[in-house]
């Protein structure tokens, strides 16, 4: 495969140092593999019998990293978690322990398969050699393929079918490359593209690639127990479909309607690994207010009058709030001038008027008079319904008049905004300008003439809050954002948390008890429904802009009291190695609840009870860790499982009661076909191996990956092997600059290590950063750790060759004892900073500040000379103490400088 060569800012200047260094990584990587260096094993049954002793005669630890998407190579920012686990399994070996750091490969879900079906059309389209067309064909081909920028109704995506009595609808699309041009920029040559298309074709492409890609960095990973998912291999599909089962059993998967975010034109929720954008954005639950047209306003009469279809129909513009307990307090609704809105059949005899995004939303929440279709009838201008009479549900203004607002979105809500100005700065502000300016708005001051009506009393700002809070503020102006913005929050949390309401159905209850109450009295008397949409925007990776759609799902019980504690007390005495992370979770386990675990397009296995579905990728991937354990006595050396392991097992003979007995104390199978012995054997290296240590991830995992293990863990094993800790890191930046292929600013491993070699690229990232914030790779510290790697090599082999000439007897002069002693202070402070996981510390202390001490050593005894003892000790602890983060050097100055005959790794 080619390599993409990206712009960088740096070059080295000069190679042979790199080339030099390169040389001995390449060389002691082939001496690890040749010694299966990073090949770990529990402890046989022969070795010791006794599983209450295992761990203590046998230390161990066990670290994962969320194993890679394959739909492209590993770049730096993969590289950049996955070394926080490398160093640590480092230091663990180090300290005596078995530590093993197994790595498999993620190919569930939409992303595979959605861009081998792009391919597929583009194929089509422009045959197997993509021949580029030229700049009038391009535009017309991207029309063809689904992917322009025409807001035609009759090109709308087929997820969501369109009917038009008039006009056009304004829909949003984004700008979009061909799939074959971003496989050419992932370095792939044009005559092999074609293949993608088969999405098999990427699971057997882009794994070897990462194996590679891990190799060539040094890391310590045991790659017998590597694998792929999806039912491509049988032995993963059989421990998920175990999985789902046993979930299934313990009534933690559960099936029902749920308003879910979904893919029209893929006909199936989109879940966080299947977006292009808007990971992590939920649905938001608003209740539609129907506000009933008594009478339309002179201009909108001569628009609509015309449009039979219009005629004998009950017709409502629909506002969504947030504050239905607010309702009482309308004094009109507010439109945008600017903003063209449809009108919607619902059903024989309601019609909405709303913007076409809203009514794309409702048309998959039962809104329609067939799921998923729009019948638009006509469409109007804002400026148009100004005057408009209508209805307002609760209000004691029971008619109010439609007013224009000049910050009402099209993108967010209806398009149509209920008025309470006695709580609501916004709507306050506005009504007064209107009113004072009803010339400049072409309004009848009539339509104005009400009064804001005080509905919940509050004990900071009284009855009418939001003007009290205005004028507080000395706000003005419709144009006074930042100022409205706070009064806003003021006023929520005040009345919120604070008010009673004054009049209405719930007059003396509290607000936050009333608020749900008159929700519910509004879907009850029919002026009222419950409408949801997007959080923010959200696009399908198959390029559709997404909806929340009312779905019978499967789905699991996140959120569920009991289980919900369960995972409370299980992050209690977790490690978060800092409070970000662990308040990060405390907040997720707070909102998190249901989420969808099955889906019907794309890659994965089948849903045991239900195989018309898919388990999708947040839900296939939060125990693997387990099987990590026991992979490589299963299928050891297939990433597909397409042969037996050592032990001969087949797939169909990892049935259910086989799991249960490995990983949850279950009976032993007495029907099974394995043999005890080998039974056995897959029970100990689970036992031994679990609970798991450390988890390392990007912070952006937290709120569904991570937390789902959490989840999965507590339900399926006992509190014994829950998992012990979860390292979380923020994203990767180069040079100061967030990665970014369109500007250039991106790295790929293999890029980093030919141009920086494997040690100083770890070096860089270790100096990186550790915390939850974003970090930063610095090509100018790339380049310098070539050249302190280098000379400091130069210097060891100097010093070990030409030993005899130094100083030698006791080690007593002042000089002597203040080096030695600044040797085990740094020893202990970076032996720390690896225990807590600060490898930038780490670095300061056992690389920096150690040389440090050596170059003021050096000139301190300019007269007396340096001491041999203390000058080959120094060597073999600055050997030890930087061989987690720069382990070629080390190994190459323990073996061959310093001539150790004990393995390295293993001291």
């Amino acid at each position: 495969m080619a390599t993409v060569v990206t712009k960088v800012v740096e070059e080295p200047k000069k190679t042979v140092k790199r080339d030099t260094l390169r040389a001995i990584e390449q060389k002691i990587q082939q001496l690890w593999e040749n010694e299966h260096a990073f090949e770990i094993n529990a402890p046989t049954i022969e070795e010791e019998p006794d599983d209450s002793i295992l761990h203590e005669k046998y230390p161990k630890h066990m670290g994962t990293f969320p194993y890679p998407y394959m739909n492209g190579r590993l770049h730096l920012g993969h590289l950049f978690t996955i070394s926080k686990l490398e160093y640590g399994t480092g230091y663990e070996r180090m300290k005596g322990k078995r530590a093993l750091f197994p790595l498999g490969f993620h190919c569930t879900g939409m992303p595979i398969k959605a861009c081998a079906d792009k391919l597929s059309r583009e194929i089509e389209q422009f045959g197997p050699e993509f021949k580029i067309p030229d700049q009038d064909d391009l535009e017309e081909g991207v029309k063809d393929l689904g992917l322009n920028d025409d807001n035609d109704i009759k090109t709308q995506d087929p997820g969501t079918k369109m009917i038009s009595k008039k006009g056009k609808v304004a829909a949003k699309s984004t700008d979009q490359k061909y799939q074959f041009q971003i496989m050419q920029s992932m370095g792939v040559p044009i005559n092999e593209i074609a293949k993608f298309s088969d999405s098999n074709y990427w699971l057997y492409f882009f794994p070897p690639l990462a194996i590679s890609d891990c190799k060539s960095i040094g890391a310590k990973i045991d790659w017998r127990r590597s694998f792929l998912t999806t039912d491509v291999n049988p032995y993963y599909d059989s421990f998920v479909q175990w999985q789902m089962r046993k979930l299934k059993d313990l009534n933690k998967v559960k099936f029902g309607k749920r308003y879910t975010i979904y893919s029209p034109f893929d006909g199936q929720p989109c879940m966080d690994h299947d977006r292009q954008s808007g990971e992590g954005v939920g649905p938001q639950e608003y209740t539609g207010i129907k506000l009933q047209v008594i009478e339309w306003s002179k201009e909108a009469q001569n628009t609509l009058g015309s449009v039979k279809e219009l005629e004998n129909k009950n017709i409502y513009l629909i506002a969504a709030t947030l504050r239905p307990e607010t309702m009482y307090g309308q004094t009109n609704c507010f439109v945008a001038t600017g903003i063209t809105y449809g009108l919607y059949k619902i059903n024989e005899t309601d019609v909405f008027l709303c913007t076409y995004r809203s009514a794309r939303n409702m048309a998959f929440q039962g809104y329609s008079c067939e799921h998923g279709v729009i019948n638009q009838l006509a469409e109007v201008k804002g400026a148009v319904l100004i005057g408009t009479k209508v209805k307002a549900p609760l209000s004691i203004y029971e008619q109010v008049y439609v007013l224009p607002m000049e910050n009402v979105l099209a993108t967010k809500g209806t398009g149509v905004v209920t008025s309470v100005p006695s709580d609501s700065p916004d709507d306050y502000i506005t009504f007064q300008d209107v009113k004072k300016k009803s010339a400049y708005y072409k309004v009848d001051p009539s339509w104005a003439a009400f009064d804001p009506i005080p509905i919940i009393d509050t004990p900071s700002y009284g009855n009418l809050t939001a003007p009290n809070v205005c004028q507080q503020k000395k706000i003005n102006s419709q144009k006074d954002r930042v100022q409205l913005a706070e009064a806003k929050e003021i006023v929520y949390k005040e009345g919120f948390y604070n008010g009673v309401m004054l009049v209405g159905d719930f007059k003396g209850k509290p607000v936050q008890e009333a608020k749900s109450l008159t929700k519910d009295l509004l879907i009850s008397t029919g002026q009222g429904f419950l409408y949801n949409e997007p959080e923010g925007l959200v696009m399908s990776r198959s390029g559709d802009e997404c909806v929340v759609a009312l779905c019978d799902q499967w789905y699991l019980d996140y959120g569920e009291e009991e289980w919900r504690k369960q995972a409370e007390k299980c992050l209690e005495k977790m490690n978060t190695f800092g409070n970000e992370t662990r308040h990060q979770f405390e907040q997720t386990l707070a909102w998190l609840n249901k989420w969808a675990c099955a889906r019907s397009y794309g890659l994965g296995s089948k849903l045991p009870w239900d195989p018309q579905y898919l388990v999708e990728s947040l839900s296939d991937s939060t125990i693997y860790m387990a099987y990590y354990t026991v992979a490589h006595l299963l299928h050891g050396g297939t990433l597909d499982g397409s042969k037996p392991g050592p032990l001969g097992i087949h797939a169909s003979e990892m049935t259910d009661q086989v799991w249960d007995y490995i990983f949850c104390d279950g009976p032993s199978p007495t029907t099974s076909s394995i043999s005890q012995e080998n039974l056995d054997k897959l029970k100990r290296e689970f036992k031994y191996f679990y609970p798991l240590d450390l988890r390392v991830s990007g912070k952006d995992l937290i709120p569904n990956h991570l937390t789902f293990f959490i989840y999965n863990h507590i339900a399926i094993f006992p509190e014994h092997h829950w998992p012990r800790g979860v390292r979380s890191n923020g994203h990767l930046q180069i040079n100061g600059e967030k990665m970014s292929k369109s500007r250039g600013n991106f790295m790929i491993v293999a890029e980093s290590v030919e141009k920086y070699g494997a040690d100083a690229t770890r070096v860089t990232l270790a100096d990186a950063g550790d915390s939850i914030e974003d970090a930063n790779f610095e090509e100018s510290t790339a380049n310098a750790a070539i050249l302190r790697l280098f000379t400091l090599k130069e210097w060891c082999e100097e010093q070990v060759k030409n030993k005899d000439s130094l100083r030698t007897g006791p080690t007593d002069s002042f000089n002597d004892r203040v080096f030695e002693n600044e040797i085990n202070k740094l020893i202990q402070q970076t032996d720390k900073a690896y225990k807590d996981t600060f490898y930038r510390d780490a670095l300061k202390y056992g690389f920096y500040e150690f040389q440090a001490s050596r170059d003021w050593y050096r000139e301190a005894t300019v007269d007396e000379g340096m001491h041999r003892d203390l000058i080959l000790r120094w060597i073999e602890v600055q050997t030890l103490l930087l061989s987690p983060i720069a382990p070629h050097w080390s190994e190459y100055i323990w073996r061959e400088v310093l001539s150790k005959v004990l393995k390295f790794s293993t001291v």
